[in-house]
């Protein structure tokens, strides 16, 4: 994946310390029902199509954006499927950083699946019966995807409980 210019001026100051970041993913299906993935080539592993948005840009124009430049196909953003943190990561170069993921359910509307940038080695249309090795993460993305769920998200747990007040506002005794 290469590294937008913003991040590169931000490690510029701030080296390879961790970095909490944001990142789209995208659950893109054909008018067939085939989902879209990409054999990246900074791990030679199919994927689901993700990129990070730019200053400014918000979750579904990133979307779009990044389907586009990675695979030649134009998608529009149907739902928002969950709200995720990954795990950290630490890069060959030693950068470490931490994604906030928002995965969206996207459907294509033209254009043609090819390699369409050098993050890419391949790029195709596979039926759910027929994917590629994926890990749990990205499988479990395209189930959601396929079902009709609310947006999923870790819960916060539950705050403590306040101090009880006595009839003036004091904390009771």
């Amino acid at each position: 994946m290469a590294t937008p210019q913003f991040i590169q001026d931000i490690r510029e100051k701030a080296g390879n310390v961790l970095l909490l970041l944001p990142g789209v993913v995208m659950v893109v299906f054909d008018d067939r029902g085939r989902v879209l993935l990409n054999r990246r080539t900074d791990t030679g592993r199919w994927a689901l199509i993700s990129g990070i948005p730019d200053p400014g840009e918000q979750p579904a124009e990133s979307a779009v954006r990044e389907i586009q430049e990675e695979t030649g196909v134009s998608a529009v953003v149907e739902r928002v499927l969950s709200v995720f943190t990954n795990e950290p990561v630490v890069y060959d170069n030693g950068d470490h950083a931490q994604y906030i993921d928002i995965v969206l359910r996207c459907r294509a509307v033209g254009g043609e699946a090819r390699v369409n940038d050098d993050e890419s080695l391949d790029v195709r249309w596979f039926a759910l019966d027929e994917l590629p090795p994926l890990g749990p993460i990205a499988r479990g993305r395209i189930e959601s995807a396929l079902r009709e769920e609310p947006t999923w998200f870790a819960p916060a747990p539950a705050p403590a409980p306040a101090p009880a007040l006595d009839g003036d506002g004091h904390r009771a005794p």
